[in-house]
Formats: C-alpha cells, sequence, structure tokens
C-alpha cells in the first residue's frame, strides 16, 4: 500500500467540510439553583401566630360574637412567622394607617440557628 497524504487543498471542493464554531455569550439558564429568577414567581403561604391555647370542643361551641381567648403569651410578645408551616422568623406587632403589621425582629437559618437583625 501506498502512503497517501491529503491535505484539504488537494481535496474536491465538494468534500470539503466547513466547521462553524460559534460562542455562547450567555450561560444557558439550568434548573439546579443558579438561577433564581425562576423562583421569583411561586407563592408561599406566610402565617403570623401571635399565641396558642387547648379548649374543649365544648368551650369552642360556646364561644359568641365578642368572646376573648386567652393565649399562652403577654401582650408585647414576639409572635412567630412561619413560610409553609416552617418557622422562618420572630417579630414584633406594629399597626401601620390602621393595618396590623409584624416587624420582623430576628431571623432562623437551617445552617447557622438565629440571626438577630437590628
Amino acid at each position: 500500500m501506498e502512503n497517501i497524504e491529503n491535505t484539504n487543498e488537494q481535496m474536491p471542493a465538494s468534500l470539503k467540510n466547513d466547521f462553524v464554531v460559534e460562542k455562547q455569550t450567555e450561560k444557558p439558564k439550568t434548573p439546579n439553583g443558579t438561577n433564581i429568577d425562576l423562583l421569583m414567581d411561586v407563592s408561599l403561604r406566610v402565617t403570623v401566630e401571635l399565641g396558642r391555647t387547648r379548649m374543649q370542643l365544648a368551650q369552642i361551641l360556646e364561644l359568641q360574637h365578642g368572646s376573648v381567648i386567652e393565649l399562652d403569651r403577654l401582650a408585647g410578645d414576639p409572635v412567630d412567622i412561619f413560610v409553609n408551616d416552617c418557622m422562618v422568623a420572630r417579630g414584633e406587632v406594629v399597626v401601620v394607617d390602621d393595618k396590623f403589621g409584624v416587624r420582623i425582629t430576628e431571623m432562623f437559618s437551617s445552617k447557622s440557628g438565629r440571626v438577630a437583625l437590628q
């Protein structure tokens, strides 16, 4: 057998392959958490717990308009803030323009424990 050297210059034009390499200018969006914009429209249930109590069914059936239920916390105690049944923060009740609100005073992180806000 003979050693034949073929270069692109010796090949007929119909056999040449031109390759075009395109550079990606933008990173692809991946679902592994690198693009938080994918989660910005997700709705979450936020619950603020003023306190708790235990009552018998007979006591609940006796409740009327104007009844007062005693809770296990004092007025002015911090309230717990839950997101999807997971406690994420504590705060204090405030009134803004005749509406109730909650000012967050303490955040909880699953990794490091408590994070105090100032």
